[in-house]
């Protein structure tokens, strides 16, 4: 089974939670460091929220900070853009008959107002949102479930995912993984590239080439 990654592999919305990052913290005075970033990168917002409010020493809630978030963020995900070549492999693995699953620490209304606005949801059989179970993707456990719920071997999946944690924690589930590349993991990508069984920029790599027509 196939099991992709949203942000920053299906989608191009990486930069949209670093623009909201940016924007959050100038408005309370705080310089954007590689600390934070680190601190925030693809994690589940209940835990971005905590560090983010013990990083830089807020006295608004969780809560309010993760309201200020979502508004923030809500516009941005209505208007994304699949990356190139996802949409004709998505199409290529479904001629295949290949079975195809979303697990993303998107947040469930962002996921959803993207994957329906490209028009990608038919591909797949589910979402697992490392949300709802409070899991982080670094976490084997969350891929473990993965499979779990879809009725399928870990050694049977294989995990397209832009995060170098990310993929780290579906490896040691036993499960293959392509890091994919996106510009927001830029500085991974010699270390995406060694540890991977496969990498790439970009999913026209994965295509096949077009049949030759026949001659008369």
């Amino acid at each position: 089974m196939l099991l992709f990654d949203m942000d920053g592999t299906l989608i191009d919305s990486n930069g949209v939670w670093k623009n909201v990052d940016r924007e959050f913290l100038a408005r309370r005075g705080i310089a954007y460091t590689h600390a934070y970033y680190e601190g925030v990168a693809h994690t589940i917002l209940p835990l971005a929220a905590k560090f983010t409010k013990e990083y830089c020493r807020l006295t608004e809630s969780c809560e309010e900070i993760i309201a200020e978030w979502m508004e923030m963020a809500r516009d941005a995900y209505a208007h994304v853009t699949v990356k190139p070549g996802v949409r004709a492999y998505l199409k290529q693995c479904r001629a295949e008959g290949r079975r195809m699953a979303v697990v993303t620490s998107s947040v469930p209304e962002h996921c959803r107002a993207a994957l329906t606005h490209l028009d990608l949801m038919k591909y797949f059989e589910g979402v697992t949102l490392a949300h709802d179970l409070g899991l982080e993707k670094k976490d084997p456990a969350l891929w473990r479930a993965a499979a779990e719920h879809y009725g399928v071997a870990l050694e049977d999946c294989t995990v397209f995912d832009d995060s170098l944690s990310a993929c780290k924690g579906a490896r040691a589930a036993k499960m293959r993984v392509v890091g994919v590349y996106d510009g927001f993991f830029a500085q991974d990508e010699a270390a995406m590239r060694g540890f991977c069984d496969v990498y790439i920029r970009s999913f026209e790599e994965l295509l096949l080439p077009p049949r030759q027509a026949l001659r008369p």
